[in-house]
């Protein structure tokens, strides 16, 4: 079957004083059926070459759904009287919300059937659910088809049934009750899907009366509501890439007037939480990787700001959790995530021990204050999600569960952390995980994967369906490369702005690396990468395309220039501080030489699998469709270019779980048919 060809439509422009001209700019007309027929066609193409590998991928799926226990359960977390969890059913691709009063042993509770709720939809998923504080109302936010637009709906628990107040194009994640138990807190979003309004709704109000609390004009920040944990205060805060401000309301009083907690200052983030008659606040203000200080609930100004913990050069604060007598803070240290406790009782403090090098822990959500039980996920490339109970007092931990793994044994795996050497002499981490008996000869297949922006940090967690390669005898390499946040906030700021291209120098250093430590070779090397991540794939297949076999680029973010001169886009303007903003010659010049997009070429490119979703907010799927596009036009290889359009569904993919595994024995078998290994 030959591939699809796009047609070449000119769109010439003008950007500083510079002519400029886009072939493939049609595409982004999603009501030209001309789009939907080439997305359409793509999507035969890539079905038709991968028809071979259909039995594999059959194979793959199954082998990935007999590792997971189907029929589960969550551990049940304590908020007041009750306990919370979820559950899976076999068979049913969604969670069941559920909950029992008093003790476990109580009758159920079903809160939300996510499986009933998305009967006759090709996608569906819940943003948020938040119980109010009587426990007698469940507030949660629903997203229909990967768009990202999320309706709230309020469902009566003590009768079932969902009330009249519904309100559509909501931020997902954003969600606070007052303590009344009748006012909720939402955010809305505004044409480019920026949330930038706070309202405060009355239950049995009409939403076209609910109260204006709050909007951010400046287009650079986003809005978000929330609550401490303490329950005392209701939360405002407007964040830019580089900028934050918080705004506070007691949580008794919620038809009053919210508060500026401290003015926004250029380039200065913090966070606040409560406790007692203290403010906690975190903030990078001359403390690169942030510090913290108190200040009475009183007058929380600057200038009775107290500091608690300093800045310190190696270790950066990523967060902390407030209890009503222990403050947990959350650091990491050397690429390495690591927590401290202080018992604000006592005087005292510890740090936590972990038994593995590489490893990585998530906080659970701990709803209540008033307890000296901490929860945490601690997991590792060889370690499976193990959640953990830990005595704030004692230093105990309880391991509560340990999710289920059919068919492995952790001792047959062995993972380890490598250096590799920038070009400006940096050492940039590598982690990675194979099976025991690896033979270093240069001949093994290897995935290397990575992101490298927002200071988003990719840590070394452990994946079920991953080990459908490690069991093929690959490596899998995570390469903590400039632009992510491993090694603290200037690690960050070296890899975004003008000094972006250290993202991409340093990735092809971790590969080299490889190469050179004979994990690998060129030809059985595997490069991915997703969203941000994308557009590494997209710069580094530009730069260095002999480097690798293969590359799979999920919704990856290729189109640089023209994206981020169009501010109707949903994300652009906030990503000014990420990437720059074109309009400036500096900025248009630097993000102009590494686009993926304006930097394709006529030469030989490694095998691509790319993916796109149509309702993508994040990354429009024009981006790869235009990409696919130039690729196919200009290449002069003939290996495999495959874009694959998800019709249903966003930047995350497919909502269910059993799709998702489907799309992974899809990429799986893509990657296990271009290394000839099928």
């Amino acid at each position: 079957m030959n591939p699809p060809i796009a047609p070449v439509i000119p769109t010439v422009s003008t950007v500083h004083a510079q002519p400029r001209t886009d072939d493939y700019g049609w595409l982004r007309d999603r009501s030209n059926p001309q789009v939907t027929a080439y997305l359409e066609a793509e999507n035969r193409y890539t079905e038709a070459q991968m028809a071979s590998t259909e039995p594999l991928q059959a194979d793959l799926y199954q082998e990935m759904l007999s590792r997971i226990k189907q029929t589960d359960l969550s551990v049940p977390e304590r908020q007041g009287d009750y306990y919370y969890y979820s559950r899976t059913e076999e068979g049913k691709q969604y969670a069941i919300y559920c909950r029992k009063q008093g003790d476990l042993g109580a009758a159920e509770e079903v809160l939300l059937d996510q499986n009933a709720m998305a009967a006759g939809l090709a996608y569906f998923r819940i943003g948020t659910v938040t119980v109010s504080p009587d426990q007698g109302l469940l507030a949660y936010t629903v997203d229909a088809d990967g768009s990202e637009v999320y309706t709230v709906r309020i469902k009566d628990l003590t009768t079932g049934n969902l009330l009249k107040d519904e309100i559509s194009n909501a931020l997902g994640y954003s969600l606070a009750w007052s303590n009344d138990n009748r006012t909720v807190f939402y955010v809305t979003q505004d044409a480019a899907q920026r949330p930038y309004r706070v309202w405060r709704h009355v239950l049995g109000n009409d939403i076209k009366n609910d109260d204006l609390v709050y909007e951010e004009s400046d287009e650079l920040f986003f809005v978000g509501v929330t609550k401490t944990r303490s329950r005392a205060y209701l939360l405002i805060e407007s964040e830019s890439k580089t900028t934050s401000e918080y705004r506070y309301l007691p949580a008794d009083t919620p038809l009053g007037e919210f508060r500026v907690f401290a003015p926004r200052t250029a380039g200065v983030k913090y966070e606040i939480d409560h406790r007692g008659d203290q403010f906690y606040i975190l903030t990078d203000e001359n403390a690169k990787n942030s510090k913290l200080v108190t200040a009475p609930v009183a007058d929380p100004s600057k200038h009775n700001w107290q500091e608690v913990i300093a800045h310190r050069v190696g270790v950066k604060i990523d967060n902390i959790d407030l209890f009503k007598d222990h403050l947990v803070v959350y650091e990491r240290e050397h690429a390495l995530k690591t927590i401290r406790v202080y018992d604000l009782v006592a005087g005292s403090e510890h740090a936590f021990e972990f038994p593995e090098p590489v490893y990585t822990y998530f906080p659970g959500r701990n709803p209540e204050f008033d307890t000296s039980t901490l929860r945490f996920t601690y997991t590792s490339l060889v370690t499976p999600l193990s959640v953990y109970d830990y005595d704030l007092k004692t230093k105990s931990r309880v391991l509560q569960k340990q999710t289920e793994v059919f068919h492995y044994d952790p001792s047959l795996y062995q993972s380890e952390r490598l250096d590799a050497t920038a070009p400006d002499g940096t050492k940039v981490p590598i982690s990675l995980v194979y099976k025991k008996g690896l033979v270093r000869d240069g001949r093994n297949p290897c995935f290397l994967y990575a992101y490298g922006s927002y200071g988003i940090s990719i840590d070394p967690a452990f994946s079920a369906n991953r080990l459908s390669l490690l069991d093929r005898g690959f490596v899998f390499a995570i390469a903590h490369i400039r632009g992510g946040g491993e090694l603290g906030k200037a690690w960050y700021e070296d890899g975004k702005l003008l000094k972006k291209k250290n993202t991409f120098s340093d990735f092809i250093a971790c590969a080299e690396h490889l190469i050179a430590e004979h994990y690998t070779e060129a030809s059985k090397l595997i490069f991915g990468g997703g969203s941000a991540g994308g557009l590494l794939m997209g710069a580094v297949v530009n730069l260095r395309p002999d480097l690798c076999r293969a590359a799979v680029a999920q919704v990856p973010f290729v189109d640089v220039i023209n994206t981020m001169l169009d501010p109707t886009i949903p994300l652009t303007v906030t990503e000014y501080e990420e990437w720059g903003n074109p309009e400036q010659r500096t900025y248009y010049d630097y993000m102009l030489s590494y686009s993926p997009y304006d930097n394709v070429e006529a030469k030989a490119y490694p095998h691509l699998l790319i993916t796109a979703g149509l309702n993508d907010p994040r990354v429009a799927y024009w981006e790869p469709a235009k990409w696919t596009a130039k690729l196919r036009h200009l290449k002069t290889d003939d290996h495999l270019l495959l874009l694959k359009t998800n019709m249903g569904a966003g930047h995350g993919g497919p909502s269910g779980r059993y799709e998702a595994f489907k799309e992974a024995a899809f990429q799986y078998a893509f990657m296990l048919k271009v290394l000839e290994m099928i």
